[in-house]
Parts: C-alpha cells; structure tokens; sequence
C-alpha cells in the first residue's frame, strides 16, 4: 500500500512512519525540503512536485499532520495566521492534487486536535458532543472544513482530534523532564484542569486501526477522539510524574503567571478538556496504555 504523509518527519509523523514501513507499507513523505535528511526507506515529494501536472503517482491513503505547533509561541496575531497558513495551505495542495488525480485515494486521514471542543472544564466530551467557540476551535474548525471537502471528490475523510501525546522522544513531556529531574516540578494553577492524553504508541496504533476500518469505507466522514479513556487532572499527572522520576514536585505556577508568561495561549495550560474516544472504544480498538502511571512506567526516562 502506498501511503503519502504530510508532516511525516514530525513527532507523531515520524513514529506513524516507521510503524507502516514495519509492516510493509510504502511510504512517501510531502515536504518543502525535498533534500531534507529523511529514513533510507522513505520516498520524499515537495509541494511543488505535487502541484505540478507531471506527477502521476497515487495513492491508497493520504495522512495530512502539516502543521506549526500551536503551543510553541505567544499568540499573537501574526502568529494565529501561521498556524492557519500552516494548516489550510498544505491541505489545499492535497485537495488540488486529489482533484486530479486519475486515481482516487481509498481515504484522507487530516489531523485536528481535541482543540476542536474549546475549553469546557470537566464536562465530558465525545465525538458528537458540541464545540465552544474560542480560537483553538476555529483553528481546528477551518482544517476540519477544509479537509471533508475531500468527499466531494468521492473520497472518504477520517478526522483525528488529537489530545496530549505522551512519550519521551517529543511533545510535553519530553519538555518537562529537565525540570521535572531537577526537582522543579509542579502543577499549574490549582491543577484541577483536565488532561486528555494519549501514548504515541497507541495514537499510531489508532490511526493504523482507522486505515484498516475505513479503507474503501462507504462514510464520507469520521470523526475520531485520539485520546485515552481516562483523563486525570493536571495535579495527577504532576504527581504520576514526581512519583515516575523518584523527585519532589512541590512547586505552583499560579495562573496569573501563566497568563503574563503566554497571554492568550495560557489557556491550553490553564482550562481543562475531558474529552473522551468513543468512536474507538465503539469501533473495539483496545489501548495498550489507559492509566497514566503504566504509560510513563513503560518509557526511557
């Protein structure tokens, strides 16, 4: 099967990589750079090469994470419009490319993220729960809307809302173990705020499991929660944290601190998300990791 990945040199791109090329997939990544250093068995395509019309390669399945990292700076208004650009522009190139092709995709996987609900508390949510509009939805709102247009060419879209991935090679805590080592660990504000999280090795575990349910699938559209069935508040993770590293974890970041730290963003780090996988636990996929502390006892510290 020939699988095309925007973002495939990313946290999870690179991890979802290695994984189908495991198990015998052909995998090809859309960058940029095409010269960028990349695994010996991954085929590399630029934007360029995929707008062009002399492309005349297709693909089973195409996996779009393209994406700036929303967390990685202040939101500024220069800085929202980068992460829109970076989102909607390389999922209009896959449109376009789809447009053409002779040669159909059995499915479009576009990456979102649990962002998608806005911050509701401790209010559980699920895939057919209803979104408070705040910028972190709207951000995911237009990729969403952007993507499903996909149907229109006959092509099934399978939306992934992504939560908080776990694992040591990258993401948040990959950010916080020197700290946390150093015995500087803490929560945020009262830490009463909902994590939903999920290990990488089961979100490329569910994004496989989608691909071999959805493949030729007769919906135009699904929609998946990637996070684990047990959101813990921030103070549990904290704790799971000290507790995983042997180190004390006595400190606070209070929350008006983190609102003149990040501004706007501050609210990824301060309000809450229970967002529940129903349509995996629906569908039988089964998680290798539900409690956190089992997660991070399986990880390189």
């Amino acid at each position: 099967m020939n699988i095309l990945i925007s973002g495939g040199s990313g946290f999870l791109g690179s991890a979802l990589t290695d994984s189908l090329i495991q198990q015998g997939m052909t995998v090809t990544w859309l960058t940029r750079d095409s010269s960028q250093s990349h695994p010996k068995n991954v085929h590399m395509l630029s934007y360029e090469q995929l707008i062009s019309d002399s492309i005349s390669q297709s693909y089973e399945v195409i996996i779009n994470l393209a994406g700036a990292g929303v967390a990685d700076s202040r939101w500024t208004d220069k800085r929202k419009q980068q992460l829109m650009d970076s989102r909607l522009k390389p999922t209009q190139a896959i449109l376009d490319f789809i447009a053409r092709s002779e040669h159909k995709p059995k499915l479009l996987i576009s990456g979102s993220a649990i962002g998608w609900y806005g911050t509701q508390g401790d209010t559980p949510l699920t895939e057919d729960s209803p979104a408070k509009s705040d910028f972190a939805h709207e951000l995911c709102e237009a990729w969403e809307q952007l993507a499903m247009t996909a149907t229109g060419q006959g092509v099934p879209v399978a939306i992934v809302r992504t939560g908080v991935v776990i694992d040591t090679h990258g993401g948040m805590l990959a950010k916080l173990l020197t700290p946390f080592k150093l015995g500087l660990g803490g929560k945020l504000g009262d830490g009463q705020q909902i994590i939903s999280w999920i290990g990488r090795r089961d979100w490329v575990r569910a994004v496989q499991f989608i691909i071999e349910r959805h493949i030729d699938s007769q919906n135009k559209v699904m929609i998946y929660n990637l996070t684990a069935p047990n959101p813990i508040s921030n103070y549990t993770f904290t704790k799971a944290v000290g507790s995983w590293l042997n180190r004390p974890t006595w400190f606070t970041l209070p929350r008006f601190l983190l609102k003149l730290l990040f501004g706007e963003m501050a609210t990824l780090l301060m309000d809450g998300q229970k967002v529940l996988p129903q349509a995996l636990l629906n569908t039988g996929f089964v998680f290798e990791h539900q409690r956190i502390d089992t997660l991070l006892a399986s990880q390189d510290k």
